[in-house]
């Protein structure tokens, strides 16, 4: 089914009515010129056959006017077959044919010059309308004129037209069709380049190419080179936006790093309270500003056209990293995370999420920590879970908002949750948190698959 918006529907559609308005056209003018060529020809041949029995019409000495042969069409000899021949004198009709049978044409009352010849439609002995074509003939030494007419059924005529019709209508149809399937062809052929454009920005999208490359026709060349020059420019905002980001969180984290020192400094010179209280507000700065840049470097990133990350690596990578970390937990971990899973979105982007819920769960775990991942409908659901203690229902809803901590106990800064939500946000997902099969904590963050 094509859709009524696309440009090939708009131009077979357009392609369509024109050709049809043309072969309509065509049809009704050869229609016309076959008729009046058919109306020609059949008056041309009632002429001769007027001719014919004008020539033998005589009046020996002071006799009577004789007809001195007929016609040889054997039409005239039988009755009623749509072929007619009528001689009037002063008095009325003096010789017809023998198809006229007992019947007499009725002629207009005009009076024709004399040698001209006249056509006419009268009415025929069997109630059908004829072509009549009529001359008048003066004969030698007579003083009235005669009236020769030679008529034909309107029949025959009409018999020719319709079949005409018929056979026009048959060609024109063929004509139509082969007309209209090589438009097709030729829609197909010159949109292909708008195809293979259309191939090209989803393989952008989903990361395969990072430009359109080849040869364009002239008109779409510009628009492929626009779209290049505009995905450059992209990752050139792309990649300044991390940067600035990063020179943010090196000059806010440097003046922290130094106050302190300051601040150590003061809980030695005897004010431990107000170093304390210090050092809460500073360590309070750099949660938020980890916290803003995260979200700050995933706006900048966000849709970039072309962004695809593999899962498995870098859930492995994190694997790697935790075990390290975790080195004398002895934590067994249960990884399934099926190679061809991938993350539309940015790698950084993506680490950060799983690496939070993975430490979460690291930090909770008594032995194991597992790992899965399925795609649906474009989504791609990972879960984290854990065999530790988990959360009592009535705080579930509370575990995602920024600094929220249960446990004051196990370090940490009550941001992870925070940041995997809110990063997840930005790319449509979500994450929402349950009771594992582990007996521990489920976290299922939901993102757009690649």
């Amino acid at each position: 089914m094509i859709p009524l918006n696309s440009l090939r529907f708009r131009l077979l559609a357009g392609a369509v009515v024109w050709i049809s308005l043309a072969l309509a056209v065509a049809g009704t003018l050869l229609t016309a010129l076959f008729r009046a060529h058919v109306e020609r020809r059949l008056e041309t041949e009632l002429t001769i056959q007027l001719e014919q029995i004008a020539a033998a019409l005589e009046r020996p000495g002071s006799g009577p006017v004789v007809l001195t042969h007929q016609p040889s069409d054997p039409r005239f000899r039988r009755p009623y077959s749509g072929s007619y021949w009528q001689v009037e004198g002063p008095d009325g009709p003096i010789f017809r044919s023998r198809s006229l049978w007992d019947v007499v044409l009725r002629l207009p009352l005009d009076s024709p010059a004399d040698g001209g010849v006249h056509r006419h439609r009268v009415p025929g002995p069997d109630g059908q309308r004829l072509i009549a074509v009529e001359r008048t003939v003066t004969l030698p030494d007579v003083p009235e004129p005669y009236r020769v007419v030679v008529a034909a059924d309107e029949r025959e005529l009409t018999a020719a037209d319709a079949a005409f019709r018929r056979t026009l209508g048959l060609s024109l149809g063929v004509l139509a069709l082969a007309l209209l399937a090589a438009v097709a062809i030729q829609v197909r052929i010159g949109l292909r380049p708008l195809h293979r454009l259309r191939a090209g920005v989803a393989a952008i999208r989903e990361g395969r190419i990072k430009r359109l490359e080849g040869q364009f026709p002239t008109e779409t060349q510009p628009l492929v080179e626009d779209l290049n020059a505009l995905l450059q420019r992209n990752e050139e905002v792309v990649a300044r936006g991390r940067i600035q980001a990063g020179n943010l969180a090196h000059g806010l984290k440097t003046p922290l790093s130094i106050l302190a020192n300051e601040i150590d400094r003061l809980a030695a010179d005897g004010a431990p309270q107000l170093a304390a209280s210090m050092r809460g507000q500073i360590t309070t700065m750099k949660q938020q500003i980890d916290y803003q840049l995260a979200r700050a470097r995933a706006a900048a990133s966000l849709d970039v056209p072309g962004a695809r990350v593999p899962v498995a690596p870098s859930v492995a990578a994190i694997q790697r990293t935790l075990e390290h970390l975790y080195v004398g937990r002895d934590l067994q971990f249960a990884i399934d995370i099926p190679a061809e899973h991938v993350f539309r979105g940015e790698q950084q982007d993506l680490e950060e999420m799983l690496g939070n819920l993975m430490d979460n769960a690291c930090k909770w775990a008594r032995r194991r920590v597992a790992a899965t991942s399925r795609r649906d409908d474009g989504r791609l659901t990972i879960t984290v879970e854990d065999d530790g203690p988990g959360l009592p229902a009535e705080q579930l809803p509370y575990a995602l908002a920024p600094g929220a901590r249960f446990d004051e106990k196990v370090p940490g800064t009550g941001l992870g949750l925070a940041i995997v939500r809110d990063l997840a946000s930005l790319y449509s997902g979500s994450i929402a948190l349950g009771h594992s099969s582990l007996g521990g904590l489920q976290a299922a963050l939901t993102l757009p698959a690649g």
